[in-house]
């Protein structure tokens, strides 16, 4: 569909310390859950392969994710070696923050750009319920000013879910409004298989726009650049900006620049995909970076992907990949 490759989000494990409802559920991903061997994950020396094939595509921003990446370990001596590679302009991460005051300095040193938190509410008994109980918001907050200190602009993201967090829309963008740093509002989507998704659970970007303006004024602000994810709006008074991802109600497939690669080296051309292209054998076996740049290149030009565009006319809803295999 003559979409451009821009934009390569890399899982570095499949691995996560908390259990999100909406991604990976306690029930489902317990203590005898099959994690991935060590083996079986993508080590430093193939990563920065692909990633060296992926920017000769045209790729020019990594997004490092999970599960939860700063649980690989040594993760700065990955950012430096993929930071030197020549052509990638922007290294962000998405992270739910708690080690964040252990490892922001050496990130920011070794050239992360940026870093964007999940963080679903203020209240705390709400975020562990959220997170199946596996921390409070002071961690979090701790971890977004530890970034900000270490001078990486940080971004947050809230999943919104009806009749779960949706009284806390006001409270999270009054809050980081004040401290100069964006929220964006994630509609709640039907990622994976085990969330439980269903249309009654979206509160869509219409209604929490509506629900803002109620407090404060918006204007919208034009995107930075075609592809851009978020719509983006700022405060009428000058005090601050927010953005919504729309997947459920104003899909942006046409516009998506994005590839995504699975900790165990799948590569992915849609976060609702139901299939993924195996690139750990090829880098494993005897193939030259040529056929599999021409590989990755073939999968790319025929890819069809625009499940947010089909969902509303779908009667029954694939089996996708689980959003903790590709981190968002």
């Amino acid at each position: 569909m003559n979409r451009g490759l821009r934009d390569l989000r890399l899982s570095v494990t499949d691995r996560c310390n908390f259990r999100c409802r909406y991604c990976m559920p306690a029930e489902i991903f317990g203590k005898d859950y099959p994690f991935l061997a060590e083996d079986k994950v993508l080590s430093f020396d193939e990563i920065e392969r692909l990633v060296t094939i992926f920017v000769s595509l045209g790729v020019k921003k990594l997004r490092i994710t999970g599960g939860e990446p700063l649980l690989r370990k040594d993760l700065p001596t990955l950012i430096k070696r993929l930071n030197a590679i020549p052509g990638v302009e922007d290294i962000a991460l998405t992270t739910n923050g708690v080690l964040l005051p252990k490892s922001a300095a050496a990130l920011a040193e070794a050239g992360m750009r940026r870093v964007t938190v999940s963080l679903d509410s203020l209240n705390d008994e709400r975020f562990r319920l959220m997170n199946g109980n596996r921390s409070g918001v002071q961690a979090v907050l701790d971890g977004i000013e530890a970034a900000s200190a270490a001078g990486m602009p940080v971004k947050i993201n809230m999943v919104v879910q009806k009749g779960t967090n949706d009284q806390d829309i006001w409270p999270m963008a009054a809050y980081f409004r004040e401290r100069g740093h964006i929220l964006r509002f994630i509609e709640y989507m039907d990622v994976g298989n085990s969330n439980g998704w269903k249309w009654d659970h979206v509160f869509s970007s219409k209604q929490i726009l509506q629900l803002l303006e109620e407090h404060l004024p918006l204007v919208p602000v034009e995107a930075h650049y075609v592809g851009e994810v978020a719509s983006r709006y700022r405060y009428q008074d000058g005090s601050g900006e927010i953005g919504f991802i729309s997947s459920v109600s104003d899909a942006f497939c046409s516009t998506c620049t994005r590839a995504r690669i699975s900790a165990e080296g799948k590569l992915y051309t849609c976060l609702f995909a139901s299939k993924g292209y195996d690139l750990m054998e090829l880098l494993r076996t005897d193939e030259t970076d040529e056929s599999i740049r021409e590989a990755i290149a073939s999968i790319w030009t025929n890819r069809n992907d625009r499940y947010s565009e089909e969902r509303a006319t779908r009667t029954q809803s694939p089996a996708k990949i689980e959003m903790s295999h590709i981190g968002g």
